[in-house]
């Protein structure tokens, strides 16, 4: 579950009374008591049935401002931010304050990075000099075809180019790892920056020309009109490229072909020393869209080499302009995150350095979080609640009205066969070979990357490794991965409000029971749906069932597009239709859950003046509480796949009978309600 790309996931941590470090016994130190709900947060003056966001958490919002450093701020940011701030930042403190380390220790790597980026004296005494080896190849380059022959070089240190190529498990054979290559190349990440037609984005595009130009003029380039030069080379590339939505479906970016095709389809792309370069053998390649690698190559065919070198150049720049001296570091600031998300204020330097180190060393730096603040008792209550939900999405499936029998028989087998992982992996991969130095900040961020780089080669054509995670532990989030048929619950995000041990039932399963319950749905939701129980792209619908599931998913994105979010900008109901399912599929088997847990027991007296079941819907708008600038939320519309957090509240919950009985709503008809799951 990404909260800005693959949705929340929650996992439930039991009291905490001990812990595991280091093979050593620690007792814990008494967690504050969180209250389960704080009725401090609602704004009585507004009417739960006319908007359940601005009702729950309208008196946060009203006390809780964007600080200057941020984008938006809810939940998620909160506990990211002490996350980061107490238990990662106290790892670091412990780790730098060790004397000598063994070099290629976790300790040694993730003290020596983080020292090489707090150094801002030798960063700026080294200015772009760590940088221009590259540089000097791409303007030594005689034309379009050593341009890509080098680009394959450059993609090791993951500096991008119109075209990303990747390793991993094969849509329709998940047991064997392949290569991938889709298409890319946007500074801005999305096609919509570049053809939205409306003033903000008109401006966003006249902004970035200008962020370029002052990139280059800080890099001292004699390089005549950049941005201009570059926004046009990139909107070409824009325009022939999927739209996002469009990337939403598996079936049609599976694309498996020989390398001889490849070189036929554009032939005027150096395919073969790219993959060369990049260390990737000739063999079969699965694409995204092979229209768009045709047009590609007519494109670079008609580019003059002098526009490719400056993109390139711009390419690495951009790419390490965070490692930096600090005029280049503000520069991309102002432009990547004031002017597209409207943050004010750049954080500290030490808080960007844990950011980097976290991000960069996650999985080391997992390794010690995890000893010292995740109780092995927690994954056997998690396994339980996993365990609860899929008994009722087992019984959700046989009432199904619009589903067919022997269709719902194979529901059910993918639903037996679904798997997770809870906490941290199994087993940590050995690091040791990164070389960091405390005074080479750009080569220590190169020589992490080298190291993923060897570590996705080395997965071409032999079996997944399905103990593999995909986020580290300390992240707070998780996630679906239909190749495995599992879901993931990192360690970090067993705290409140996601799951707050302090709690009545009814808010834990608002909360922790929806969003594990999202997770699951994500399973069966327009994505999802398309792979089997054993993780293959592979169609086990029947037409007519296909046709039913297709139909409810149009309503509910039509219902979702409909939506304006501010003054010109919709939601996108084709892009978030998947993590839409999945909200109102995970809502329905938390509160049909909360009720199975009730069976045969009295029902729980009211608390604080709500019911039991309104309580359940507390803790799911609690969780998603969130202001933002309006600047990011334009950004989440055109380019997440997830509904900005007040709609995830707003929008789904009317669509639940359950919600209007609770809370005595008329608004939505039966026959208008979307029950898909």
């Amino acid at each position: 579950m990404k909260k800005h790309s693959a949705f929340l996931m929650i996992a439930l941590m039991m009291m905490m009374v001990a812990i595991s470090s280091c093979n050593n016994q620690k007792k814990m130190t008494d967690a504050k008591k969180v209250p389960a709900f704080d009725l401090t947060t609602i704004d009585s003056t507004v009417k739960p049935c006319d908007d359940f966001d601005g009702y729950v958490n309208g008196n946060w919002k009203k006390h809780n401002a964007i600080p200057s450093t941020e984008g938006s701020w809810g939940s998620f940011d909160i506990l990211d931010k002490e996350t980061r701030e107490v238990k990662i930042k106290g790892i670091i403190n412990e780790l730098m304050a060790m004397q000598n380390p063994a070099k290629g220790s976790d300790p040694q790597l993730i003290a020596g990075y983080y020292r090489s980026y707090m150094d801002t004296v030798t960063i700026a005494k080294r200015g772009i000099a760590p940088i221009m080896p590259l540089i000097e190849k791409i303007n030594a380059t005689k034309n379009a075809a050593g341009l890509i022959a080098l680009a394959g070089e450059l993609a090791i240190y993951n500096i991008g180019g119109p075209f990303d190529a990747g390793v991993g498990p094969d849509d329709r054979k998940s047991t064997m790892n392949a290569i991938f290559m889709g298409q890319g190349g946007l500074s801005m990440r999305d096609r919509n920056y570049y053809e939205n037609p409306d003033p903000a984005m008109v401006k966003i595009r006249a902004e970035f020309v200008s962020h370029i130009d002052k990139m280059f003029s800080l890099a001292e380039w004699k390089t005549v009109n950049p941005g201009k030069t570059i926004l046009d080379f990139e909107t070409k590339l824009a325009l022939i490229q999927l739209k996002n939505f469009e990337l939403r479906d598996p079936v049609k970016i599976y694309n498996k072909i020989a390398f001889t095709e490849l070189q036929k389809i554009a032939p005027d792309i150096n395919w073969k020393d790219y993959y060369k370069n990049f260390g990737l053998p000739t063999d079969t390649v699965i694409v995204q869209n092979k229209e768009y690698l045709k047009n590609l190559g007519l494109l670079v065919k008609a580019t003059p080499v002098e526009v490719l070198k400056t993109y390139y150049n711009w390419q690495v720049l951009s790419h390490f302009s965070a490692l930096l001296p600090d005029q280049f570091t503000r520069e991309s600031f102002h432009f990547f995150s004031t002017v597209m998300y409207g943050v004010k204020e750049q954080r500290p330097r030490a808080e960007r350095a844990t950011m980097s180190v976290n991000r960069r060393l996650g999985m080391p730096l997992g390794k010690l979080f995890v000893a010292k603040y995740f109780p092995e008792s927690s994954k056997k209550k998690v396994v339980e609640m996993i365990e609860n939900v899929r008994v009722v999405y087992g019984e959700r499936i046989d009432k199904l009205t619009w589903m067919s029998s022997p269709t719902k028989e194979k529901a059910k087998k993918k639903l037996a066969a679904f798997t997770w992982k809870i906490g941290y992996p199994d087993k940590w991969k050995d690091y040791s070979t990164i070389d960091i130095q405390p005074d080479k900040l750009v080569e220590n961020s190169m020589n992490i990357t080298l190291w993923d780089h060897k570590d996705m080669l080395a997965k071409v054509g032999k079996p997944v490794d399905k103990s593999e995670w995909g986020m580290s532990p300390q992240t707070i989030n998780a996630y679906n991965n239909p190749t495995n048929n599992e879901i993931v619950f990192p360690a970090a995000i067993l705290q409140p409000p996601f799951f707050n041990p302090d709690a009545d039932d009814a808010i834990n399963y608002g909360a922790i029971i929806g969003v594990i319950g999202h997770e699951m749905t994500h399973g069966f939701d327009d994505q999802g749906a398309q792979y089997d129980g054993t993780g293959n792209l592979n169609n086990w619908w029947s037409p007519a069932d296909s046709a039913n599931f297709a139909a409810l998913g149009k309503r509910l994105a039509d219902y979702f597009s409909g939506i304006e979010v501010t003054k010109g900008f919709n939601i996108n109901g084709k892009l978030t239709l998947g993590e839409n399912i999945a909200d109102l599929g995970g809502l329905t088997l938390g509160y049909y859950a909360l009720e199975k847990s009730l069976a045969g027991k009295e029902k729980p007296a009211k608390i604080d003046g709500f019911t039991y079941q309104q309580r359940f819907f507390l803790g799911w708008a609690q969780v998603w509480r969130e202001n933002m600038t309006n600047e990011s939320l334009i950004n989440q519309v055109q380019t997440n796949e997830h509904s900005p957090a007040r709609w995830r509240i707003n929008a789904t919950l009317p669509l639940m009978k359950e919600f209007s009985d609770a809370f005595g709503c008329k608004g939505i008809t039966d026959q208008q309600r979307i029950v898909i799951w």
